[in-house]
């Protein structure tokens, strides 16, 4: 008679999916009601002995990263603000401020990068 309890079966696709949303192992874990020491026990089965939580994370949360850029790059096309943000991430473009100041002869606006 075998002691201990059953054996957690973890959907591999499913875990994928959680890593893609950049949940937290502690996330994973209270989502497929399983301790960490578990967890990791399973990866090392499905992934190879020297693998760690860590590493396979890394490379499924990957794909999380290209949705979320997709994502935002369809919103830009009606979303002046992402588009304005992306901008400025990708392109370095950047807000100008311009200062004013006052003489005898007027304004003068000076960019702030000179």
């Amino acid at each position: 008679m075998a002691g201990g309890r059953p054996r957690k079966e973890i959907n591999k696709v499913e875990f994928e999916k959680l890593c893609a949303l950049q949940c937290t192992k502690v996330e994973i874990c209270g989502w497929l009601d399983i301790c960490d020491e578990t967890l990791d026990r399973w990866i090392k089965e499905e992934y190879g002995n020297s693998t760690s939580f860590s590493e396979v994370f890394g490379q499924k949360r990957s794909a999380g990263k290209i949705s979320l850029r997709r994502n935002q790059w369809k919103m830009s096309e009606k979303n002046v603000a992402m588009a304005i943000w992306l901008g400025k991430q990708f392109l370095d473009q950047k807000d100008l401020a311009r200062v004013e100041t006052v003489n005898i002869d007027g304004p003068v606006f000076v960019d702030e990068d000179e």
